[in-house]
């Protein structure tokens, strides 16, 4: 649900607009709202549930959801929906580093690696289904005021897991007394740093531009530099910084970062300028856009299993397997794009797609278990914000990045609305998603190399357990 309500407000922003009016600003913030309060609160989320208690956050998170959810489908006005849906995203954002920190917690070493693969197909579809869910959505409500089903959906299913949820996941240890330390200074400025930060690259809505935002990165790139400071400063005082140094050092950990927020910037814009080729370019219906997309969801679900399974005995080597296949997948849809056309191209476009699903399943949970197989359970949580955080800021990046290319492609030969020039703004749009899954491959293909040397994988995972307990 949490991950869905990222893309699936994408297609329902005509009902929005038409049933409430929105104006552009207003539109901005239903998108970029939501997305700037999930980054916001994964880091401090992970921290109070690894302190105090993961089965009481994730509550609490699921809770605020349901809630906000149910309130966002109510609304009459377009900025109430714009106000909630910040809420929204705060509630998504309290429920996910609890689901990677329960993980580390219930799983180790194989199962583990399955577990993360069902995270992992969890990701995979969510992501690639929300525009045929949105689509379908609007069909059964209607276009008038279908957007409030695509809120309204998520009461039912949030009232049913809420008791299976307090039923099943594990109550907390006793408390030590006079442990717990939350760094409350460094929890704002990290929160402030990941707003600002990601600000210039949300706040836009396609073709209209508002390049005043980029000056908004100094700011970001200054409180991120004050964060680094300040936890440093709480490091050397003996204290407990929001994100611990140790775990930043662990090879691991940071490379697998690396290699999430490069992969996540670079597969996240695929699906957004397709749809925008689909609908555009071919007229397409959004369920039938979505339709499209679908085979990624389904082979990305599938390998999502396999590479859970393959995770502890083959490593890294996974996850470079499925990178090189995403990068044949965009590389043949790319000259898919420009070459095809019609309803055959979009047959053969989907094709493409689920080439590249079936290497994104190779991907995303074999690079979890990787990244946080040398973190200890006790900082699980934040280390999943962290993790997350990053993803939710390369998402962010690569829809920017991508869509920018893409209209500034169609602008360049006259901005219109002819099938051939949206097919080859798509291809320009694939082509920067493809380049980032390629930085995505450089950086699995270093760490491969890290690992294989001789003496060098086994060392620095005992160093790198040592530096962080």
């Amino acid at each position: 649900m949490t991950l869905l309500d990222v893309s699936i407000v994408n297609v329902a922003l005509p009902s929005i607009e038409g049933s409430l009016g929105a104006g552009p600003s207003q539109v901005q913030w239903i998108v970029a709202g939501y997305a700037l309060a999930f980054g916001l609160v994964l880091v401090p989320a992970g921290r109070v549930g690894d302190l105090y208690s993961r089965r009481g956050m994730f509550l609490v998170g699921l809770t605020a959801f349901v809630l906000t959810s149910a309130v966002a489908g109510l609304v009459q006005d377009a900025w109430q929906l714009s106000v909630v849906r910040v809420l929204q995203g705060m509630s998504a954002g309290l429920v996910n580093p609890q689901v990677l920190a329960l993980i580390q917690q219930l799983f180790t070493g194989a199962e583990r690696g399955r577990a993360f693969g069902a995270f992992g197909t969890t990701i995979g579809v969510s992501t690639a289904v929300g525009p045929l869910l949105g689509g379908a959505i609007l069909a059964v409500f209607g276009e008038a005021e279908g957007w409030r089903g695509v809120f309204l959906v998520n009461v039912p299913l949030g009232l049913v897991l809420l008791p299976l949820a307090r039923r099943w996941l594990p109550a907390p240890p006793p408390r030590r007394r006079g442990r717990l330390h939350l760094d409350a200074v460094g929890l704002v400025l990290l929160g402030a740093a990941t707003v600002v930060g990601m600000l210039p690259f949300v706040l836009t809505t396609g073709r209209d531009d508002a390049p005043w935002r980029w000056v908004l990165l100094v700011p970001g790139a200054a409180l991120l530099a004050a964060f680094v400071g300040w936890e440093r400063r709480e490091g050397r005082l003996g204290r407990d910084p929001v994100v611990p140094g140790a775990l930043v050092r662990t090879p691991s950990f940071s490379v697998g970062a690396a290699v999430g927020i490069a992969y996540f910037a670079g597969f996240t814009g695929i699906f957004l300028v397709v749809t925008l080729y689909l609908q555009s370019g071919l007229g397409f219906a959004p369920w039938q856009a979505g339709l499209v997309q679908t085979p990624f969801a389904v082979l990305s679900a599938l390998t999502s299993q396999v590479g859970g399974r393959l995770v502890s005995t083959r490593g890294r080597t996974v996850v470079v397997v499925g990178l090189v296949l995403v990068a044949l997948g965009l590389t043949a849809a790319d000259v898919v794009s420009a070459a095809v056309q019609g309803t055959g191209g979009a047959i053969a476009l989907s094709a493409c797609l689920a080439l590249t699903g079936a290497g994104s399943g190779l991907v995303i949970s074999p690079n979890q278990t990787l990244t946080l197989a040398d973190v200890p359970r006790s900082v699980a949580g934040v280390a999943g914000g962290v993790l997350q955080t990053g993803q939710r800021v390369g998402s962010a990046v690569g829809v920017a990045a991508a869509t920018a290319v893409f209209f500034s492609a169609l602008a360049a030969d006259g901005g219109g609305g002819d099938e051939a020039l949206v097919g080859q703004a798509l291809s320009h749009g694939l082509r920067v998603s493809l380049g980032l899954v390629l930085l995505s491959l450089a950086l699995a293909v270093v760490d491969l190399r890290r690992r294989t040397a001789p003496h060098h994988g086994a060392h620095d995972a005992s160093v790198a357990k040592h530096r962080v307990h």
